[in-house]
């Protein structure tokens, strides 16, 4: 007998492994008080009183947007012209881009990320994604049925290229296609940054295999208004004026990330690509699923990112900055501590998050479990420990490798 859903759908309960563990770290902090308990897990910015930030700057302007404006429609399902505009501005600022274009609103990043991994692959289809990444993908992925492989991210402390062709080239052999997820700069949740050497030889490898079909690059670029080297942070897009006629890059940028408005769900998916058909038909395709999806998304949202980013644009740049410094000395904590008592990390530029380099799944397990033994919350990711450097005061930040290193060493006796 036939069931409600469709058969094709995987039914697996959905279990979001930050929540949980966010949820077991507020359990501790009600019974044994906040000062007691080090909460890593949080994966959006905190104050050093342990409060989410909420740039004034944001949202101040935000609560001065007409009540007409909030309650009208977008323009469009691709988003409000001056919106889509501005976001082709913010996103390439620093480069000089000489590629076809288009602009589709999304709700935050994970619109993009979501709309672009669907609308590029067929069911059974093979997604590529570092070894190392937001789980989500593979979630977004897998209700679709598109199949994933990963590339390993890391050959000492640089990226690896090697291995990011192997699979690059095994997947265009088996499909014809390629669609890979390249997660950059500050990324979630090592916080590596490519350099430009990198960048430029992952387009020549794109160049290459794309004589035997499309290659398609999904730079999602959610945290890149908090990197350390801000005016830098987009420079190495200018690789992109390289890409052959058979790649296209498609840029997810959240809006949500980079005004701290993580509920006011905004984001856009930046096409490029050399041709203009190209181009054209990518964003048929995405506006028709925006339609389907999600209608429109919040005309306000769009409003308040072009009146912060122009108007608004020097307040929100210098209240921004002084987070974007602590995270830079909360980071610089962490790290140095760690590489003093010799607690391994995952290579760490910029960015929210440190990840602990724990490769035996037995081990991570007993590390995770035990961490919170000690009241010490954090994410556990494919070969490591994430730990929110964003969410952490300095004081918890001090000292907090040492812990963790002693406790490593328990588990490994």
């Amino acid at each position: 007998m036939k069931e409600f859903i469709k058969s094709s759908i995987d039914q697996t309960p959905i279990e979001d492994n930050v929540f949980k563990i966010v949820s077991l770290a507020n359990e501790d902090i009600a019974k044994i008080g906040k000062e007691n308990v080090i909460n890593g897990t949080i994966g959006a910015l905190y104050d050093e009183q342990g409060q989410l930030v909420a740039l004034d700057s944001v949202f101040d302007t935000y609560n001065h947007i007409e009540n007409n404006q909030k309650a009208k429609y977008a323009a469009s399902f691709r988003g409000n012209d001056n919106f889509r505009q501005q976001v082709l501005k913010w996103v390439s600022q620093g480069s000089e881009l000489n590629l076809a274009s288009s602009v589709i609103a999304t709700p935050g990043g994970s619109g993009a990320v979501s709309s672009t991994i669907i609308n590029t692959l067929d069911a059974h289809e093979t997604l590529i994604l570092p070894s190392i990444a937001w789980g989500s993908y593979k979630l977004m992925a897998g209700i679709e049925n598109i199949n994933v492989t990963t590339y390993e991210m890391f050959d000492g402390d640089h990226f690896n290229l090697n291995n990011f062709k192997e699979v690059c080239q095994k997947v265009m052999d088996q499909q014809g296609k390629v669609v890979v997820v390249i997660n950059d700069p500050c990324h979630n949740p090592t916080g590596y940054s490519m350099s430009h050497d990198e960048w430029q030889e992952v387009i020549a490898i794109a160049n290459e295999l794309s004589s035997k079909g499309p290659f398609v690059i999904l730079n999602d670029i959610a945290y890149i208004d908090y990197s350390y080297q801000l005016e830098k942070s987009r420079t190495y897009m200018n690789y992109f004026n390289d890409i052959s006629d058979n790649v296209m890059v498609v840029v997810a940028f959240s809006c949500s990330k980079t005004l701290t408005s993580y509920g006011l769900r905004c984001g856009a998916a930046v096409v490029l690509a050399k041709q203009k058909e190209s181009v054209r038909q990518m964003e048929i395709v995405l506006e028709k699923h925006a339609r389907a999806n999600w209608s429109n998304i919040p005309n306000a949202a769009m409003e308040n990112f072009v009146r912060v980013t122009t108007q608004h644009l020097d307040s929100f740049l210098k209240e921004k900055n002084k987070y974007v410094q602590l995270l830079k000395e909360r980071s610089s904590i962490f790290t140095q501590e760690a590489d003093a008592c010799g607690l391994q990390y995952y290579p760490y530029k910029e960015g929210f998050f440190v990840t602990l380099k724990i490769e035996d799944n037995q081990l991570l397990s007993q590390f995770h479990e035990t961490l919170m033994d000690h009241h010490i919350y954090t994410v556990k990711v494919n070969k490591g420990i994430r730990v929110g450097i964003c969410s952490l005061s300095v004081a918890n930040c001090k000292g907090l490798a040492k812990k963790m290193k002693d406790i490593l060493d328990q588990c490994q006796n």
